[in-house]
């Protein structure tokens, strides 16, 4: 029953975390007071009551793994830092943005070009900070070739490339291809904030940590991540894309020590039937990182996950808003729905019965949410 209130506590939290972002969002001159954080010692009838008015006013989905529940809870929360401008149009659209966060994950059953669109191995060419490693593709491709490149991760030139494709999106006021790349482009710079996908070692297979991918990005937010501060700011317009990008993998890089490191000091510290536990899952019992475990390797690591996710939830919504500035800041309202090319439409049909079927394994990184790891 304590963990039932528990429960309901944290999730009580996130969604008056989610409720102030809409009215910051909603009233940027600050016509309202700020909403305090909420104190719950016990539960209480009034307090249900909101919990379930809130639970009807967002329709949130519970929390799955880092995979999908966070690309998602991203996608969602960036909408809410964009300008009134562009806002009508992400909140109008919030469902696709959200639930759509994943397709690039699920396109790795249909191409081999999908999975190194997702990460860079840096520690194949470099140490931290990397400062002989060339930023521009073309630098980067007459130093080490493009086969190279790709056997390797190309995840700052793929967030590059979509951001002048989402500009001109924007400059023929074409809706579906606005939505569709705002939406993918959020994938690929959450991606981007995640140290495991800034190394070879992404799995821990290297250090005799296997599994530490999804612990990391699965599990801890799992448990945690329905009491992650939401509140960021606004969106702000990037200058320099690309220094941007750059920075953000190196952050990610930088603390490739951390994540691996601390976990490895940890275990010492754990005998194996505390380190883990069994859980049900739908219809089956899988064994995972124990809750004691889980919480010992975030306090660890200092809430570096919630950091990187804030940092993910900024960068996406800076993205949006830079891509629309750069196309001239058009108005949004009409906007044309150009229908799919019947090639396109072939594309889209394959990715999805290759995704439910999963039939060819996917290529690049395992990804822990589609089952691999």
């Amino acid at each position: 029953m304590k963990a039932f209130f528990f429960s309901l506590r944290n999730r009580l939290r996130f969604y008056i975390s989610e409720f102030r972002i809409v009215m910051s969002a909603t009233c940027r001159s600050q016509c309202l007071l700020p909403l305090p954080t909420p104190s719950l010692k016990l539960p209480t009838a009034a307090a249900y009551c909101l919990l379930l008015t809130l639970l009807l006013l967002f329709q949130a989905q519970p929390a799955h793994a880092w995979g999908f529940w966070a690309h998602k809870r991203i996608n969602r929360i960036a909408v809410f830092l964009l300008p009134p401008e562009m806002m009508n149009l992400y909140k109008d659209n919030i469902d696709y943005i959200t639930e759509h966060a994943v397709d690039p994950d699920k396109r790795r059953y249909a191409t081999a070009d999908e999975a190194p669109r997702h990460y860079i191995d840096l520690d194949r060419y470099c140490t931290f900070p990397c400062a002989d490693f060339p930023r521009r593709w073309d630098d980067a491709v007459a130093m080490y070739s493009e086969d190279t490149l790709k056997a390797y991760g190309i995840v700052p030139w793929r967030i590059q490339q979509m951001m002048y494709w989402l500009t001109d999106a924007f400059k023929a006021k074409d809706k579906n291809k606005i939505l569709r790349l705002s939406t993918e482009l959020g994938h690929y710079i959450a991606d981007a904030n995640v140290p495991l996908h800034t190394t070879e070692n992404y799995n821990g297979q290297l250090t005799d940590q296997v599994g530490i991918h999804g612990f990391w990005e699965s599990r801890i937010p799992e448990l945690f991540g329905e009491d992650y501060d939401y509140f960021i700011g606004k969106a702000e317009f990037i200058q320099k894309p690309l220094d941007r990008i750059w920075k953000t993998i190196l952050e990610s890089h930088q603390a490739l020590d951390t994540v691996l490191g601390f976990e490895k000091q940890l275990s010492l510290t754990f005998a194996s039937d505390l380190k883990y536990a069994y859980e049900k899952r739908g219809q089956t019992v899988v064994r995972v990182y124990s809750q004691d475990y889980t919480k010992a390797y975030s306090k660890l690591m200092d809430g570096m996950v919630e950091r990187r996710m804030r940092s993910s939830i900024k960068m996406v919504a800076d993205v949006w808003y830079t891509c629309w500035v750069n196309a001239g800041s058009p108005k949004l309202n009409p906007l044309y729905d150009v229908p799919l090319s019947e090639e396109e439409k072939l594309q889209l049909e394959e990715e999805q019965r290759r995704w439910r079927e999963r039939t060819n394994p996917q290529h690049g990184h395992p990804h822990p949410e589609t089952g691999t790891e």
